[in-house]
């Protein structure tokens, strides 16, 4: 899992890189490994009007299921400021953490990325713990 943990962080960071970001500077890349082995990449993307956009891993997560995707294993964030290294840990914001319990067990894992060195690993159920869910 460690190999697999590093080649998720780096492939989050490589997709923060893709941000479309010109309202809040905050670039945000997401990595989703699905069973088959593939991994699914997203950025997040911004609005002027703030609802049409999208976060990374949402992103990731619905270009997978637009493949068919659904069984995922993992996902890895990694977000910062706009033209620097991230500098601390992204969590996923509210409605991610949604879609993500629509897909994902409450046991998978979900690492945040500052560099694919130190992350840190948690299970979807402990970010959302309480998830509206029509299993």
């Amino acid at each position: 899992m460690e190999e697999m943990r590093i080649k998720l962080a780096r492939a989050a960071l490589d997709a923060r890189q893709k941000a479309y970001c010109p309202y809040s500077h905050f670039a945000v890349g997401a990595a989703v490994l699905v069973k088959s082995g593939k991994i699914y990449t997203g950025c997040n993307i911004e609005n002027a009007t703030q609802g049409p956009g999208v976060c990374a891993e949402r992103a990731a997560l619905y270009k997978a299921v637009s493949e068919g995707e659904r069984e995922f294993l993992a996902i890895a964030i990694a977000g910062g400021p706009e033209g620097r290294e991230p500098d601390g840990f992204c969590p996923p914001c509210g409605v991610c953490r949604q879609a993500l319990a629509e897909f994902c067990a409450g046991e998978m894992p979900v690492i945040l990325v500052k560099n694919p060195e130190e992350t840190q690993v948690y299970r979807l159920e402990e970010l959302f713990p309480l998830a509206f869910s029509m299993r």
